[in-house]
């Protein structure tokens, strides 16, 4: 089993950065994939990003490529979505996901999801 607690949401103004944290428990955390997620009011939860077991391999979705950066740092057993250039668009609640084996953007494919944490972005 993983636990996961996302961290790091706020408010910030338009072209502004956030970083997001997703702390997971267990000491199993390299054997997961990871992924961010985020659902804005009246949307559908969306993928935002992922990244392999060891880190070597990411995948972000076209709406924020060149923007955002998904991290881990296993030692620490967490992951991290660096987010730069902030736009009004992206306010959402994010969520973090683990799932065993390969990521995938499919998040009914991810067993394990955090309370998510919101960020909201000011024009």
């Amino acid at each position: 089993q993983v636990q996961l607690v996302e961290s790091g949401g706020g408010l910030v103004q338009a072209g502004g950065s956030l970083r997001l944290s997703c702390a997971a428990s267990g000491r199993t955390f390299s054997t997961y994939a990871m992924g961010w997620f985020r659902q804005a009011p009246g949307k559908e939860r969306e993928f935002v990003a992922a990244i392999s077991r060891s880190g070597s391999s990411t995948y972000s979705a076209d709406s924020v490529k060149g923007r955002f950066t998904i991290s881990r740092d296993n030692a620490k057993d967490t992951v991290y979505l660096q987010m730069n250039s902030l736009k009004p668009e992206d306010t959402a609640v994010y969520y973090c996901a683990a799932k065993r084996g390969g990521w995938v953007i499919r998040p009914n494919e991810y067993e394990y999801w955090g309370q998510g944490t919101q960020v909201t972005v000011s024009s």
